[in-house]
């Protein structure tokens, strides 16, 4: 069986060298195949220039495709996957279109198998272990009202005083401040029209508590189901959100009042024409560190009063191994690779998986990726 591997950017490259290194038969496919010779060219000469009909001729019964190439490709390349009863992963968040594809996928007996890097990914790990070890709890209740946070952001480790850099074209960042927001806040859904109308502070459990800004993004609701939250149970906050430094809300005032009033093909161009300003001011220089955040907790309260309480917190940051976001986002895929391979994962469209043997296996390999990973029990003393 064939791991075909798509895509060899920024946060694909220490994912991928594992496989390789790790005996695995991978085909690496990318636009450029000077960039993947210059990437993993002493590993392997089986690269070629992606061409998903060029693909589809040597894809065969088992295989695995993976995508690191940008999202429009992922639900084409997981209709050849099933075409072909090959399986397919990819670091993305399911699109409604992929989702669609869950019949057709256990038909063909295959997993397309999604949300399996950083954020979307670790994040999941982390909520599955709390919510499980929660519920294996002696103060478990049903009637127990809970809290859910679940923050994670890649920031510069050295800051800077736009409190951000980039390590790819920043264009992805300013568009998604334009997304709306749904989570839940005393127990009732909050919809947020714009990031900036929700930023509140966060204290980090980290070994040296820290504060940062933090805001919900996307719809955090579909992932109470996703985390095997009960329909029953009392919640009192639901939140999925992005991490910030400390001051980015301020560093960034302008930029928010300007994307307020962009519309069109004409606030579209504005945007890019931004975005290769930032890119060209705030990119990380090469070999500078960066660092991502992580913050998953849950508590539960009996009577306003915590009766359990836990955070799995991680801190990583850029080392001689290259950077922490491509460590964090790139060696999950190859973990999901394996656990394909294994047929440890069903048939179906899937996200990242909640089965404890997978979930302590992932986290013992981020352990030794990561700074500092640890899960903080608030409630003992």
């Amino acid at each position: 069986m064939t791991i075909h591997w798509c895509g060899t950017g920024l946060s694909a490259i220490p994912g991928l060298r594992r496989l390789i290194e790790g005996g695995h038969k991978v085909t690496v496919w990318n636009r450029t195949i000077d960039k993947a010779k210059a990437e993993v060219g002493d590993l392997t000469d089986d690269i070629r220039t992606f061409d998903i009909e060029a693909l589809g001729v040597v894809l065969v019964k088992g295989d695995v495709i993976v995508s690191m190439l940008p999202g429009d490709w992922h639900v084409p390349l997981a209709k050849l996957a099933i075409a072909k009863e090959a399986n397919f992963v990819s670091s993305s968040y399911i699109a409604p279109e992929m989702r669609a594809l869950d019949d057709k996928a256990r038909e063909a007996g295959v997993a397309l198998v999604n949300e399996v890097g950083l954020d979307p990914g670790i994040d999941h790990l982390m909520a599955h272990a709390l919510v499980d070890d929660y519920r294996a709890s002696d103060v478990f209740d049903a009637q127990n009202h809970l809290s859910f946070i679940s923050y994670c952001g890649g920031i510069p480790k050295n800051t800077n005083p736009f409190r951000y850099k980039f390590s790819w074209s920043p264009l992805g960042v300013l568009k998604a401040l334009r997304s709306p927001s749904k989570s839940i806040r005393d127990y009732a859904p909050l919809d947020v029209a714009r990031p900036w109308d929700a930023i509140t502070s966060y204290i980090a459990p980290l070994p040296t508590p820290e504060s940062f800004e933090v805001y919900p993004n996307r719809d955090s609701i579909p992932f109470m189901e996703q985390y095997h939250f009960e329909k029953h149970w009392p919640v009192k906050e639901f939140v999925r959100g992005t991490l910030r430094l400390n001051g980015w809300a301020d560093a960034w005032s302008e930029v928010f009042r300007e994307i307020e009033t962009l519309s069109g093909p004409e606030g579209d161009a504005r945007l890019k024409e931004m975005s290769d300003q930032f890119w060209e001011e705030n990119a990380y220089d090469e070999g500078e560190p960066d660092r991502v955040v992580l913050c998953v907790g849950l508590k539960s309260e009996k009577d306003g009063i915590p009766v359990w309480h836990r955070t799995y917190v991680m801190d990583a940051w850029g080392d001689a191994r290259g950077t922490a976001m491509a460590r964090l986002v790139s060696i999950p895929v190859s973990l999901a690779v394996e656990a394909v391979l294994n047929r440890a994962i069903p048939a179906g469209v899937h996200a990242a998986p909640s089965d404890p043997k997978l979930v302590q296996d992932w986290m013992a390999e981020i352990d030794t990726l990561a700074q500092h990973l640890q899960v903080v029990d608030h409630t003992q003393a």
